[in-house]
């Protein structure tokens, strides 16, 4: 399914709001989505928060997927004044997934962080305490990831 008329435009005001920073626009479900450079995550967000054109001031979550050759790191965002929702995703190495942290952007982003931090061993740089959230001091693996072994999996 495609956009309605008034996400598309909502999407072609983000895609102009970023300029330069290299944006891809897609769409996951209908709602807009871009993707960018790991690198760039944490400006985009900042951009994206404070222009009064997208006014994305509310990260409703983040979310980490493994696709085995890559971990894909998800921000919603939602937009209360242009009553807009947008995704923003990064893909990262498996072997070393790192992107900048956004909770210079959004307090809220501290817990989000961790959690994929314990569960797929993202490093958010710049996070203020990547400490377990969910997980115990000295926990070995990230249980979020396909490859972790579960079957093996002691508690005791």
């Amino acid at each position: 399914s495609g956009l309605s008329q008034e996400r598309r435009e909502f999407l072609d005001i983000v895609l102009n709001v970023l300029g330069d920073l290299d944006a891809k626009s897609d769409l996951m479900a209908d709602r807009p989505q871009i993707t960018v450079q790991a690198a760039s995550v944490a400006d985009v967000c900042r951009t994206l928060k404070q222009d009064s054109r997208t006014l994305l001031k509310t990260l409703l979550c983040i979310a980490a997927v493994d696709f085995k050759d890559s971990i894909q790191v998800i921000y919603m965002l939602l937009s209360m004044g242009h009553e807009q929702v947008l995704a923003i995703k990064t893909d990262l190495d498996s072997d070393d997934p790192k992107v900048p942290s956004v909770t210079s952007v959004w307090a809220a982003a501290n817990w989000h962080e961790r959690e994929a931090h314990d569960l797929f061993g993202v490093t958010f740089e710049g996070h203020p305490d990547l400490s377990p959230l969910l997980l115990y001091d000295g926990f070995e693996g990230f249980p979020g990831r396909k490859d972790f072994p579960f079957h093996e999996y002691d508690e005791f």
